[in-house]
């Protein structure tokens, strides 16, 4: 069945990926809150032998980058993140009959505002899962972060397949 000429609705592009994106936003600032209500900062509460709910809060980047600087990189990230959430947007507004890449353009969106939420809103992001494996402490991270890294890992793999 041909398109029809001109046909822009959200269903002929991978906007229809936004629920995705709603869905890892909402979760990712239910849970925030609920470990901002639950607990002081750097609190933890042991949950296996490999794993802590912990409050952190992340003034930097991926793994703390830039933290220890004196303001300027909040700006810098909010920035960031709100350049590369247009790009993502757009990106999805544009593509067409590429599921994979869709799936993770719409997981890392929904990571990249949840995190630019909690940059505008504190100065800061709220990290809480910390998994580590004896005294190595993985650095502790959120559903956004999550949200972000298996989109980032599906948008690799999705550009080593092969297309017809």
């Amino acid at each position: 069945m041909p398109e029809q000429a001109g046909a822009t609705s959200s269903t002929k592009n991978g906007l229809t990926w936004l629920w995705l994106t709603a869905l890892v936003l909402v979760l990712d600032q239910i849970t925030k809150f609920a470990v901002v209500q639950a607990m002081a900062l750097h609190d933890y509460i042991p949950v296996t032998d490999f794993f802590n709910l912990v409050r952190m809060h992340n003034t930097g980047a991926a793994f703390s980058l830039l933290a220890d600087q004196p303001g300027w990189q909040r700006l810098f990230f909010l920035a960031v993140g709100l350049i590369a959430s247009g790009v993502i947007f757009h990106l999805l507004r544009k593509t067409h009959g590429r599921p994979l890449f869709c799936l993770a353009l719409a997981l890392i969106l929904g990571g990249a505002l949840g995190n630019v939420i909690d940059r505008a809103a504190y100065g800061y992001v709220v990290d809480f899962l910390d998994f580590y494996l004896g005294d190595w402490h993985w650095p502790a991270f959120n559903v956004a972060d999550s949200g972000i890294t298996v989109g980032a890992a599906l948008l690799i793999f999705d550009s080593l397949r092969k297309r017809p």
